[in-house]
């Protein structure tokens, strides 16, 4: 299991208002759900057919691909595709699969866009801060420990060879971790399995990344709720009804330690090595790929509320914030995001 991703992103807070359970449910329901375990947490698909005579078929078909994700990217199994890349210090072309190239394609043109606010290989970083898989440190980490770290860290030092598919470090300290991208990637591929199965109407959920196309029973769009980012709470912020589009949220208000009254969140900045210091609690993204909506957010969460506004408006991102404000919260939407839910 992929436990090395979700220590590394955030619970995702999105509350399905159309998906009430979690368990295949008899043919009578106007929704086929189904349901399992893939990197470390739950999938979910609802999906309206006429054909259910091979339901076990299409549950299979999705546990297959999952399983073969698992196998390309666990940073748990040592023998999955990229914890050898990790593992070798040469400075060859590594060849890898065809979606871990298109992952790390992805990935790059993220960081590119993002200035580096998003970066596959800022793992060294989140658990030098104890966000990993090693127990945490008894003090923050120094200056020189970070910046020790820092060398190690960046994703220019990671290159891709398309044909055929390959990968290589140019520095032989490189590692790679796919948290913040692999489960929109795994929607994305879900989804990709559904329509192919010509399935017309479904919601795939992996984790809280969301993907969805056509309608609910009733002709309306589905609709997703964004959670209020509150340590106790899970009121309930904003709801959007969606159709064929994928969605995925990041945000700091769960996973986080508190030392000496200082609060140190687990989104880590790639560029300066400490966890992110700003009022911005939660950012969602819309986008027709869920891996891209999922490492935007990972990367709005990075930049801040500022930031991250002029970020959106320059690349018309369809994003919703939300923000702290002393005792109160207060959100954003994107002129994209304005735009887009006027047209559902």
């Amino acid at each position: 299991m992929m436990r090395a991703i979700l220590r590394l992103l955030l619970i995702a807070c999105v509350v399905l208002l159309s998906v009430t359970g979690c368990q295949q449910q008899p043919a009578t329901d106007p929704y086929l759900q189904l349901s399992g375990q893939t990197m470390g947490t739950t999938w979910s698909v609802a999906l309206r057919s006429t054909n259910t005579s091979d339901l076990a078929g299409i549950k299979a078909g999705l546990h297959q691909r999952l399983d073969g994700l698992n196998a390309l990217m666990s940073t748990y199994d040592s023998s999955s595709e990229i914890s050898r890349f990790n593992q070798d210090s040469g400075n060859d072309w590594f060849p890898v699969s065809e979606d871990t190239a298109r992952v790390v394609a992805l990935a790059l043109e993220i960081s590119r866009l993002t200035d580096g606010a998003f970066d596959v290989s800022v793992g060294p970083l989140v658990e030098l801060w104890g966000f990993g898989a090693r127990p945490r440190q008894s003090s923050p980490p120094t200056s020189e420990q970070i910046a020790a770290v820092l060398a190690a860290v960046g994703y220019e030092n990671l290159e891709l060879r398309r044909d055929p598919a390959a990968i290589r470090k140019k520095i032989p300290q490189l590692r790679i971790d796919f948290a913040a991208i692999a489960k929109g990637y795994a929607v994305d591929l879900l989804a990709h399995y559904l329509d192919q199965q010509q399935i017309e109407h479904y919601l795939v959920e992996i984790g809280g990344e969301l993907k969805m196309r056509g309608v609910r029973n009733d002709g309306s769009p589905w609709r997703v709720a964004i959670e209020q980012p509150l340590d106790s709470s899970r009121k309930v912020a904003a709801i959007f009804p969606l159709t064929d589009i994928a969605l995925a949220t990041s945000g700091n208000y769960r996973n986080y330690y508190e030392e000496n009254g200082r609060r140190y969140v687990h989104t880590i900045d790639p560029v300066s090595g400490k966890p992110i210091q700003h009022q911005l609690a939660s950012a969602t993204v819309l986008d027709p790929l869920a891996a891209r909506a999922d490492a935007l957010a990972t990367a709005l969460m990075v930049m801040g509320e500022h930031r991250g506004r002029q970020f959106c408006e320059e690349h018309q991102i369809a994003a919703y914030f939300i923000i702290h404000h002393n005792t109160e919260m207060t959100s954003y939407s994107s002129p994209a995001l304005q735009g887009l839910l006027e047209q559902r």
